[in-house]
């Protein structure tokens, strides 16, 4: 059987909000942010997939986050809006949008700043089961049709 190849997509969304943290019980000033947000999708070898179909879907969601106060917005306000809890957050329902659109994401790399980045690493195993299906299907009779082929030749 031949190597098991994928199409991995890189795209960054960008956040520009506010928050304030809470340390020690003391909060914080509200301060502005450039989030930016690198998702690793993986779709099948032998699908395409516009870059503009993840996009929207991730661009739509994160939407309703833009130019506010993170502190003000579910489920931040019950949640302190680091850069860690909103990554978490984030990932899941990152995970959820690729996943209706047949891919699966791999990693989430978030950054507050050029110099500091938090990344979330989705295990292969976890990813295949939770992630796109409609990729999945295709790679497997991708596979099976290769062993058929190598079989010949």
């Amino acid at each position: 059987m031949g190597i098991r190849l994928y199409r991995e997509y890189r795209l960054k969304f960008y956040l520009n909000a506010r928050h304030y943290i809470i340390i020690n019980g003391q909060k914080g000033e509200v301060h502005p942010h450039t989030w930016e947000f690198t998702l690793n999708i993986r779709y099948g070898r032998s699908s395409f997939v516009e870059f503009t179909t993840f996009e929207k879907g991730i661009s739509d969601y994160m939407g309703r986050f833009q130019n506010r106060i993170m502190n003000e917005i579910q489920p931040f306000d019950a949640i302190l809006p680091t850069l860690e809890n909103m990554t978490d957050y984030f990932a899941n329902e990152f995970h959820r949008i690729i996943g209706g659109m047949g891919g699966i994401l791999v990693q989430v790399e978030a950054s507050e700043t050029p110099t500091r980045s938090y990344i979330l690493t989705i295990p292969e195993e976890e990813a295949a089961l939770t992630g796109g299906t409609s990729g999945a299907k295709e790679d497997v009779l991708s596979d099976v049709i290769d062993e058929v082929l190598n079989s010949i030749v």
